[in-house]
């Protein structure tokens, strides 16, 4: 290979590798101007205090993990829990519990009805979402077959700022209310797992991404039997 071969090698090498670092740090700077504006935008409507709550018809509990012993698992425990006590303080007056039951093995919504129940909330009061197998799909539902109008979000923080900006862009009047009561052990992680998930929720939100499932009306101010199943 001629000296100028060699030249015509390098400067097209050093034109890749220019290239390939502006689309990365362009790649990056997007991402992380996503994140930070997620998480400025939503953080104006949290809250860690329950006096600071602010009266809403329904409180929205994203599901999280339950075990098949019946249990609930720290978070969803805390979640579950934090929705009670807003519903016995009257900050609320009812509970949509949106999680996953895709299968008869696995159901996060009738588990955490069960637990509101023995915690004392009225079961007309408790509205379960069956196809709440992801947060846009929680949000989206709630607005177009629950009707939601005005909502607390209970979930822990770093959830929150995710779990905001799409009911927020839905046309949803929703604060967060902060469910973290303990240390959650892989709590890092979770944080972490944010920042994709955070760019999944701004490309769904941008194009309107029509969730797997929708479905005939079912008004959170009507029969919550008619989510039973």
């Amino acid at each position: 290979m001629d000296k100028k071969m060699i030249q015509m090698f390098i400067t097209f090498f050093y034109r890749a590798v220019k290239t390939g670092m502006i689309i990365f740090l362009s790649g990056a700077a997007f991402i992380a101007a996503v994140n930070i504006f997620i998480y400025f935008y939503s953080s104006a409507y949290i809250t860690s205090d329950p006096e600071n709550v602010p009266q809403a018809y329904t409180a929205i509990v994203p599901g999280a993990l339950v075990m098949r012993s019946g249990n609930l698992s720290h978070i969803t425990y805390d979640r579950a829990m934090s929705a009670v006590e807003l519903y016995k303080s009257g900050k609320v007056k009812r509970i949509l519990v949106s999680g996953d039951h895709g299968t008869k093995k696995y159901d996060e919504v009738n588990t955490i009805r069960k637990f509101l129940l023995k915690n004392g909330v009225a079961g007309k009061d408790i509205f379960l979402d069956h196809a709440g197998f992801d947060t846009y799909s929680t949000m989206t539902r709630a607005d177009k077959v629950f009707c939601v109008t005005d909502a607390v979000i209970v979930t822990q923080k770093y959830h929150l700022y995710r779990a905001l900006f799409i009911a927020r862009m839905k046309g949803l009047d929703a604060t967060g209310y902060a469910a973290d009561k303990r240390h959650y052990v892989r709590i890092r992680y979770y944080k972490l797992r944010e920042i994709p998930a955070n760019m999944k929720a701004f490309y769904e939100v941008v194009f309107n991404v029509r969730p797997k499932y929708l479905g005939e009306k079912i008004p959170v101010t009507g029969d919550s039997s008619l989510t039973l199943d």
